[in-house]
């Protein structure tokens, strides 16, 4: 007989990942990028681009090559929960 899993409960996840100091610190980094590229010309908002970024690095991708790229936390074996 299987054992009933308790089901997880995603919304409290998400808030409580999206409210912590870290990620804040992270988002309102992205977010001074898109806003220095869209002052540049660079990107338009509803354009379907992106901005990848990797440390200072910043480059201008479409949304479904940016967002289709294989994470690690999404990879078999990984610890993240």
């Amino acid at each position: 007989m299987r054992a009933l899993k308790k089901k997880r409960n995603y919304k409290k996840e998400y808030k409580k990942f999206q409210s912590s100091i870290k990620e804040k610190k992270n988002r309102a980094a992205r977010n001074k990028r898109r806003r220095y590229a869209v002052k540049k010309g660079k990107v338009r908002k509803g354009d379907g681009k992106d901005i990848h970024h990797k440390g200072n690095k910043i480059k201008i991708e479409s949304k479904s090559k940016n967002r289709g790229r294989k994470e690690r936390s999404r990879l078999k074996g990984s610890k993240r929960k």
